[in-house]
């Protein structure tokens, strides 16, 4: 049976997009819906967004952030404010023309974003520099219609938050839009063991209406790049457009400055392509719902089922998150199963090891087997954990420098995105022309110009004219 649960999920390396719809249905993370593009979130997949949330959720507090909640809906003539905005959101956008059995007098856009509606909250309440600054973030929804659609990856409607801040002077505002940036890399490396990239997008590449959009970008097994995060910081356009203003300290009424900055559930697309193997998923271990699972053997013989119950209240009093599946399955499916799930530990326990007072402990992500005494095994648990955490970020850390390459030359760029997808860095003129042509020639675009800009050449490879940035790019999701 164990076998048949493994079989069921596709090479990894022979076909990676079916292999990850597979391990997203067989582990039980989500189901598709009736209506095309909107998925089913199954209580385990939303109770990896409940762990993103709740790390995120907390930083957000404890840099002085607060939770609010804006409305589904936005007026159209709100949402036709600013004019690049609505540029860059219009062809996504799901609209509602019919309310009950009446043709709606104005129509309504359900949000795609909330930078409109934030902000005509924030010209009703900001009027002085003393209410300033404003700091908000919200847990939410939002619909693009999107015309491809893949689970967690892409869809037409999405989990996400959305802060969106308000500052007195520029200084403030583009620290802000740094310190989440921060925020959010620290959750890649000490909560979902994942390397991120980071750095600046193109002009092309940039949020609609930003001055400065920022990112955060992972690798995944395939060698394709995936945006996990932005911030932006948006100037004064938006506070312009949207009049909010306030009086300074010199009496002067200006505009603010404003941010905005967000991540979603395609967090959770990442965690599986860039950790999972061909046995399905593998999680971190503080996102991880289940941290340990302890499977009894031979659960009927005496004694073996109450070790279990004893060995999981002294590991959760290490704040450790276990389960015992005392299922009438066979052990060798809850193998598989636990395998497929992802969860980082298992602990085996039947009746010659209770004659040992020893358990066997398996690591999910390398699949190494270690003997432990029963009676101090919780206390190697925690440790035992932050290891394999350190260990799968090292591994995706190489994944990244291994499938990280540069060029000065674009017909080698070509050859090397064709033969080997990955990052590669290579000098840009800043033209946007160029930028395009690549994404023709290659379908790779640019995923961000990092902070360090060391050149790598004078020349941009693409036309020859003088480079001005160094870029990383990559075929993306």
């Amino acid at each position: 049976m164990a076998k048949k649960l493994v079989k069921e999920i596709t090479d990894r390396n022979s076909d990676f997009a079916k292999w990850y719809t597979d391990v997203c249905r067989k582990a039980e993370l989500m189901d598709y819906s009736d209506a095309k593009g909107f998925i089913i979130y199954r209580p385990y997949g939303y109770a990896l967004w409940e762990g993103i949330k709740g790390y995120l959720d907390d930083l957000f507090k404890k840099t002085g952030h607060q939770n609010v909640y804006m409305p589904l809906v936005i007026p159209e003539s709100l949402f036709m404010k600013e004019a690049e905005h609505v540029e860059g959101f219009a062809p996504e956008t799901a609209i509602i023309t019919i309310g009950g059995n009446e043709k709606l007098a104005e129509r309504l856009i359900i949000r795609p974003t909330s930078e409109t509606l934030f902000c005509n909250h924030y010209s009703r309440i900001i009027t002085s520099y003393r209410d300033l600054p404003k700091k908000y973030n919200q847990w939410c929804s939002v619909v693009r219609w999107e015309k491809t659609t893949r689970p967690f990856l892409r869809g037409s409607e999405f989990l996400w938050q959305e802060g969106h801040t308000v500052h007195r002077d520029e200084e403030e505002a583009r620290k802000e839009a740094f310190d989440i940036l921060e925020i959010y890399e620290k959750l890649g490396k000490d909560f979902l063991a994942i390397p991120f990239i980071i750095g600046t997008k193109t002009e092309k590449e940039k949020f609609a209406g930003a001055v400065n959009t920022y990112t955060i970008e992972a690798l995944m097994h395939d060698g394709k790049a995936l945006q996990s995060g932005t911030t932006h910081y948006l100037g004064t356009g938006f506070a312009e457009a949207f009049n909010i203003s306030f009086q300074d300290k010199d009496g002067k009424v200006k505009n603010p400055y404003q941010t905005s900055w967000g991540l979603s559930t395609r967090l959770i697309g990442a965690v599986i392509m860039v950790h999972g193997d061909d046995s399905g998923l593998v999680l971190p271990p503080y996102l991880a719902p289940t941290q340990v699972i302890i499977i009894p053997i031979q659960q009927k013989k005496p004694g073996v089922l109450e070790a279990c119950v004893e060995l999981k209240e002294e590991i959760e009093k290490q704040g450790v998150r276990v389960e015992i599946d005392d299922s009438d399955k066979s052990p060798g499916w809850k193998f598989a199963e636990s395998e497929m799930k992802g969860i980082p530990l298992r602990i085996e326990i039947g009746p010659r090891d209770l004659e040992n007072n020893q358990c066997v402990v398996v690591k999910r992500y390398n699949g190494e087997k270690t003997t432990h005494e029963i009676s101090i095994v919780d206390e190697s648990i925690p440790p035992l954990l932050q290891t394999i955490h350190d260990e799968m970020y090292q591994r995706a850390l190489m994944n990244v420098l291994d499938n990280t390459k540069s060029t000065e030359d674009y017909e080698e760029f070509k050859k090397m995105i064709k033969e080997k997808p990955g990052y590669i860095k290579m000098m840009w003129c800043g033209d946007r022309d160029c930028e395009l042509k690549v994404k023709n020639d290659t379908q790779a675009t640019s995923r961000c110009m990092p902070f360090d800009q060391t050149p790598i050449g004078k020349k941009c490879p693409i036309c020859g004219e003088d480079a001005k940035h160094l870029v990383y790019w990559a075929k993306a999701y």
